[in-house]
């Protein structure tokens, strides 16, 4: 009985044929193109012939460039942008988020720490890792004279601490002590660890055993700030010859652009196991282990070389980029909060007035001081300037997207004022000023939104955004209005 697999085999092997006919048809084809071009070019006269393979030459040239910069792997950029920033210009924005009356207390401690450690002449050293990587134990090894707490369950170092060492050349250095990252209280003691890193002059970044996508995110982000960082594998005496060269090879190739050194050692500490005596029973022991860390001890002398004068400018500039991106946070949080304020005060002023129109009509229109008004104080706080003109063409082109709305924003408006008990019996003139005060709401959000996210007035990108939040609002932003409405309608009501 034939096989029912051979009519497939027999149709692929025809498709193969076919298609290998047709790829040598189509060689044929261009090789006799080419001859054909090659005879007409050699047909030219010689002050036409040059001048074509001339042009040819460029464009083969600009047709591999181009294939080369698409194929060639992209270099991967530092996850920081440490971007240079002076002392001055630090100082200057801390000013400016003081005359907007925010906590600078933080950013002033940082800048005063930073100055100490400058005039101090120390060179510090940070041990940075994980729980439970031996980091109390090695500073022990590193400064015998310290007593850091080591207990077997991790997680111990609850604060930053320092400590006094000494290199075989005579050289102090200062090393610190901080929390391992995944502790119990991970976040407030995970940004202590990453805070004195930054303080520090160079990084151990201490491991015990291949790195986890976390603390790979760690020494990226050390790394990001140019930090002279050192990569130590701990407790390199429990792995066999064989296994050891495998992680460091493997800490060699996903790692050794990062860091400095790389180097294998054994921390020492205390190590418990049971024993069974002669009679049979069995017994806990707690003993130490002997550290042996000389490939780290000659990696810090070589990677602090440059004392402290060599280290502190890269230090300064590292911790002067944080100190920047922190102050920047908080000038946009404070631009965000003002800018909530500020929009619920024109839209507030926008329901008055349309509250107070004679003869209300149905045309919701965003034009006027008022809208004016909004658009500069908006501006002013994202310290974006503009002119006359770019708020003129910018509340023109809402203004259009606001009148194809209108229908929409009054069904909307109708709908929810139901919802609110005296509000849907005012009549058309509520209705109206409800809708004013949720285009006005929606115009300063939208305009915020873009000032934060573009530093310019946008007036597509805004339109865009008033667009949309017209067209389905959160039911959050309809109360809101709604309850603006309400409080203005019974303040207008007292005598």
């Amino acid at each position: 009985m034939p096989s029912p697999r051979l009519p497939l085999r027999l149709i692929f092997l025809g498709a193969l044929a076919l298609g290998a006919a047709l790829l040598l048809g189509l060689l044929v084809a261009t090789l006799n193109s080419l001859l054909d071009f090659y005879q007409h070019v050699a047909a030219m006269p010689l002050w036409l012939r040059l001048p074509l393979i001339v042009v040819l030459a460029c464009a083969f040239g600009t047709v591999g460039w181009l294939l080369w910069r698409l194929a060639r792997p992209t270099r991967k950029s530092s996850p920081i942008a440490t971007t240079p920033v002076s002392r001055a210009d630090i100082d200057t924005r801390i000013d400016h988020l003081r005359e907007r009356r925010v906590e600078t207390a933080a950013l002033e401690a940082e800048l005063s720490e930073l100055d100490r450690r400058r005039l101090s002449g120390d060179v510090y050293v940070a041990l940075f890792g994980e729980i439970s990587t031996g980091k109390s134990s090695l500073i022990r090894a590193l400064a015998p004279e310290a007593e850091p707490m080591i207990d077997v369950r991790g997680g111990t170092t609850r604060q930053v601490a320092h400590h006094r060492g000494r290199l075989p050349d005579g050289r102090e250095l200062i090393l610190a002590d901080v929390p391992g990252s995944g502790e119990v209280d991970g976040i407030v003691h995970e940004q202590l660890a990453r805070d004195e890193a930054l303080r520090a002059h160079a990084v151990i970044y201490l491991a015990a055993t291949d790195l986890t996508r976390a603390q790979h995110s760690e020494l990226a982000w050390l790394a990001g700030f140019r930090k002279p960082i050192v990569l130590a594998l701990n407790k390199a005496d429990q792995y066999d010859e064989t296994d050891r060269a495998a992680v460091l090879q493997k800490f060699e190739h996903q790692y050794g652009a990062m860091v400095r050194a790389i180097v294998p050692i054994s921390a020492g500490g205390s190590e418990r196991y049971e024993r069974t005596l002669p009679d049979g029973r069995r017994e806990r022991v707690e003993r130490e282990r002997t550290p042996a860390i000389g490939m780290l001890v000659n990696a810090l002398a070589q990677t602090t070389a440059a004392g402290h004068d060599g280290l502190e400018p890269g230090r300064e500039a590292g911790l002067l980029a944080e100190v920047g991106r922190r102050g920047d946070e908080l000038a946009r949080a404070t631009a965000a909060r003002e800018s909530t304020e500020t929009v619920a005060k024109y839209t507030r002023r926008a329901i008055v007035g349309a509250m107070a129109a004679v003869a209300p009509g149905s045309d919701i229109l965003i034009q006027g001081a008022l809208g004016t008004a909004l658009v500069r104080e908006l501006a002013r706080i994202h310290g974006v300037p503009v002119r006359e003109l770019d708020v003129e063409a910018l509340l023109s082109r809402v203004g259009l997207t606001v009148r194809n709305t209108t229908a929409l924003v009054l069904a909307i408006v109708g709908n929810a004022m139901k919802a609110f008990p005296g509000l849907g019996t005012l009549g058309g003139g509520m209705l109206h000023a409800v809708a004013y005060g949720l285009v006005f709401d929606s115009l300063g959000h939208a305009l915020a939104e873009t000032l934060a996210e573009r530093a310019t007035l946008d007036a597509a990108d805004v339109a865009t955004r008033v667009q949309a939040l017209l067209a389905a609002p959160a039911r959050e932003r309809l109360e809101r209005v709604a309850r603006l409405a309400l409080d203005a309608a019974r303040s207008s009501a007292d005598p």
